[in-house]
């Protein structure tokens, strides 16, 4: 994974450098101060992953992302806690604040790793912000397997985790998500098509339907299971 640095501090892209030394499957390609040269380094280089200050010498990183037709994922890296909601909303990787812990380091470039795998997703948000009372989740879109609608709330099921509920609509995630690889099947329900495993007929008008990383298979009805065979078609 090709990284790039932008830090207005020296002694901060130092400290930055030292921690990703730990991670030998990443490669830092180039550092920058300021937004200029950010923008010529990452034409020049093509990083995968920023690490990207929000301060920086009279601009922000914000700035910066705002200036790029296409910006590379980001991992913003700062003193100050109170830009995270602004962070997210431009979907950022993560949030790290300074001084880095190595296993926070570690936990994002997991999340960035497994965003690089999820090649349908690059046209839309990069990681959705999943809001519960008590905490919020946060997960790459290849990550959610299926959503079901529960009244006003939507439980959105993710691969090899609990299943979150959430207070949105399922309408809400179908704007929010991609299509393809994400497919509304019915008023009730919308699947993750690259998740896909296997279709076996139930009855005449039913069908089981099985998700990667989900635990039993999903009965659909005929109506849900007709356009899912017209995707699956269509896709073939």
């Amino acid at each position: 994974m090709r990284i790039l640095i932008v830090d207005d501090e020296h002694l901060a892209r130092q400290a930055m450098r030292r921690l990703l030394a730990d991670h030998p499957e990443v490669e830092i390609v180039g550092e920058a101060e300021t937004i200029e040269q950010a923008i010529a380094a990452i034409g020049q280089f093509a990083p995968q992953l920023v690490f990207l200050d929000i301060e920086l010498g009279g601009s922000d990183g914000f700035e910066l992302l705002a200036r790029l037709e296409r910006p590379p994922m980001v991992i913003f890296v700062t003193a100050y806690a109170e830009h995270a909601v602004e962070a997210f909303e431009v979907n950022a990787v993560d949030y790290l604040l300074k001084p880095v812990l190595p296993e926070r380091l570690a936990e994002s470039l997991g999340r960035a790793e497994r965003q690089l795998r999820v090649a349908p997703a690059v046209d839309g948000p990069r990681v959705i912000a999943l809001r519960t009372p008590k905490q919020t989740v946060l997960v790459p879109p290849g990550e959610i397997a299926a959503l079901r609608a529960d009244g006003d709330f939507t439980r959105v099921l993710l691969a090899d985790r609990p299943a979150v509920m959430i207070w949105r609509t399922l309408s809400h995630f179908e704007e929010l998500l991609p299509s393809p690889p994400f497919l509304r099947l019915g008023r009730s329900l919308i699947i993750n098509r690259d998740r896909l495993r296997k279709i076996e007929a139930s009855s005449r008008d039913s069908v089981n339907v099985t998700l990667e990383g989900v635990a039993g298979p999903m009965l659909l009805g005929r109506a849900a299971a007709a356009r899912l065979r017209e995707a699956v078609a269509d896709r073939t």
